[in-house]
């Protein structure tokens, strides 16, 4: 006698209802909802940068009273007395050469010594540490640190060379402003070395080392991995940094400040101390707006340049 086992039960499958589509309310809500979690970022930016640029512009091209009040737009004339004044034309030239000299040099050093860091030895990280410390330092004591060095009377410079018998007394370091001027921008590249290393080493390490196993079986010498796969792998990393670097450099105060604060004559001064001196010493703060803004303008022209270069060269790639 046999048994059926019973059939399961039929299950009629039920077709899906359709979502619910959201109500226009909802669409819009969506659709703000990017700019609602941006917004903090756009009234910081608004309040903090472009209200001081405005308010910048503004005493630029009025008249302003000795307590900061604006008498009235003044057709520019602010421009005209600092373009006219002999001192500008010292200063914006002292700017330029600082800028260029500090960029390049550390630019080129900090490049060279990332590429030592980036090879295994031993003490390494111990290596890495000491080159953060100028970095990390506060650019007014590193500006003290080095005057005291190069002090003719109390100086460490002297006093080790004296004692290495390389000099038989004390000798001026800085006898001219140029001198001096010189010893700035050598302290300028000291504290900007750090950041160009460390931005040219993180894009050292993203590169793959498969691309120099490569290069090694097909026969390539240091100099051709160095020119054909390096510098074209690290060329983004070392392009932000050199940017960045013009405007820090550029607008660099407290080095020059604690060193010489522009002395003599202006000598030493950059567009940065010099239209500090013109609005707290002085009370041209209109003319100090001036400078300020002419300083902008550099920056900006600087900037717009290099973004045009890399959309093109961005272009040029796709």
């Amino acid at each position: 006698m046999s048994t059926k086992t019973p059939a399961a039960p039929v299950t009629q499958q039920v077709p899906a209802k359709n979502p619910p589509r959201p109500s226009g309310t909802k669409k819009l809500l969506r659709r703000a909802e990017p700019y609602f979690w941006i917004a903090p970022s756009v009234i910081l930016m608004a309040v903090f940068i472009l209200v001081p640029i405005f308010s910048v512009f503004q005493i630029a091209m009025n008249d302003v009273s000795k307590a900061g009040k604006l008498k009235g737009f003044n057709n520019f004339a602010n421009f005209a007395k600092v373009l006219k004044s002999p001192a500008f034309s010292l200063v914006l030239k002292n700017t330029i050469v600082w800028t260029i000299a500090v960029v390049v040099i550390s630019t080129i050093l900090g490049f060279m010594l990332a590429l030592v860091l980036n090879n295994k030895f031993r003490g390494r990280k111990i290596a890495r540490a000491i080159v953060v410390f100028p970095w990390a330092t506060t650019l007014v004591i590193q500006a003290s640190a080095w005057n005291f060095i190069i002090n003719t009377d109390y100086g460490t410079l002297n006093t080790l060379l004296i004692k290495l018998g390389l000099l038989s007394q004390a000798k001026n370091w800085t006898p001219t402003p140029g001198a001096y001027f010189a010893w700035e921008i050598a302290c300028g590249i000291f504290v900007t070395i750090p950041f160009v290393t460390f931005c040219v080493l993180s894009g050292l390490q993203s590169i793959d080392t498969s691309y120099y196993e490569a290069a090694t079986v097909d026969g390539a010498n240091y100099w051709q991995k160095l020119f054909s796969i390096t510098l074209p792998l690290v060329k983004s990393s070392l392009t932000v940094a050199t940017v960045l670097n013009i405007i820090y450099v550029f607008n660099s105060f407290p080095i020059i400040w604690t060193m010489t604060k522009g002395d003599p004559a202006n000598h030493t001064d950059t567009l940065v101390t010099y239209l500090y001196k013109l609005a707290f010493y002085n009370n041209k703060q209109g003319e100090a707006a001036a400078v300020s803004v002419i300083g902008f303008i550099i920056l900006l022209i600087c900037a717009s340049t290099y973004m045009i270069y890399t959309l093109r060269k961005g272009d040029d790639d796709l």
